[in-house]
């Protein structure tokens, strides 16, 4: 029998709308539960929960821990000096969102309706970076507030977290015409500003959301499956931050048999935090 003691009606809402849409619609009881009454949050054990640290399972292996060498935030391709110096000008996210606005160099920005620039908290412990805005953002000028935005949030607040600790962004700041994928030239030329932003946010941490995002970031040619659920480090003004990869929440969307394993992976940012 385990319980979860001292949880939100909101959080235990969320972590029970995960299950459910994973395809996980009933628990075994002997009798009939009412999982949203405010006299059930301490349950009977009817769905699985995090491990407990106290008493890891035997059969399972410790979470991976960050690997000690840091790879550099490094796009394929050169970054153009002058828009380094300019991200590089930027004292503070203000800043930073003043000169983006202005900035003319990325054509994704004479067909955007607005920039979306990072929704959540202005310095935060984690990190998430997706791939790029899509209609929804495009039109709210956040990113991730759409239905793939939706369901980050359920997949967040299972594991305790919300826009108070996070800071959500994306490897370019426009949307692509059509949600197209953007071309590694656009992921270059919001590279240095993404860097910028990186250093200004101070994570602890960081969550790369989709094969695109983690290549940007990584530098490397490995898809998402290859990626996903390891923890790297990545070199940021010195710093060497942890960086985990997982599957972009509209790809789980479409696949929801996916969501197991974006699990495992949030357990691990779980065991993190």
């Amino acid at each position: 029998m385990m319980a979860m003691v001292g949880v939100s009606r909101k959080a235990m809402a969320a972590y029970l709308d995960w299950w459910r849409d994973a395809g996980l619609t009933a628990g075994v009881s002997d009798r009939a539960t009412d999982w949203f009454a405010l006299d059930q949050i301490e349950m009977q054990a009817p769905l699985p929960v995090a491990p407990s640290r106290a008493q890891p399972r035997p059969s399972e292996p410790e979470p991976s821990r960050p690997a000690p060498a840091a790879t550099s935030l490094r796009p394929a391709g050169t970054i153009n000096p002058a828009h380094r110096a300019l991200a590089a000008s930027a004292g503070s996210l203000d800043q930073l969102h003043r000169l983006l606005r202005d900035f003319d160099g990325c054509g994704l920005k004479t067909t955007a309706t607005h920039m979306c620039f990072y929704r959540g908290a202005a310095e935060a412990p984690t990190l998430l970076i997706g791939e790029a805005p899509g209609r929804d953002e495009d039109l709210a000028g956040k990113p991730f507030v759409g239905r793939a935005g939706q369901l980050l949030d359920l997949m967040l607040a299972s594991i305790g977290l919300d826009e108070t600790s996070v800071h959500i962004a994306n490897t370019v700041y426009w949307r692509p015409p059509g949600n197209r994928t953007p071309t590694p030239e656009e992921t270059l030329i919001c590279a240095p500003f993404l860097a910028r932003q990186i250093e200004l946010v101070k994570p602890k941490r960081i969550v790369l959301l989709g094969g695109v995002a983690a290549k940007t970031i990584l530098g490397l040619d490995e898809g998402i499956t290859k990626l996903r659920g390891k923890w790297r480090t990545l070199a940021v003004a010195g710093n060497a931050i942890p960086v985990l990869a997982t599957w972009h929440p509209a790809y789980l969307l479409r696949t929801p048999a996916a969501k197991r394993q974006a699990w495992q992976d949030l357990l691990m940012l779980q065991d993190a935090l």
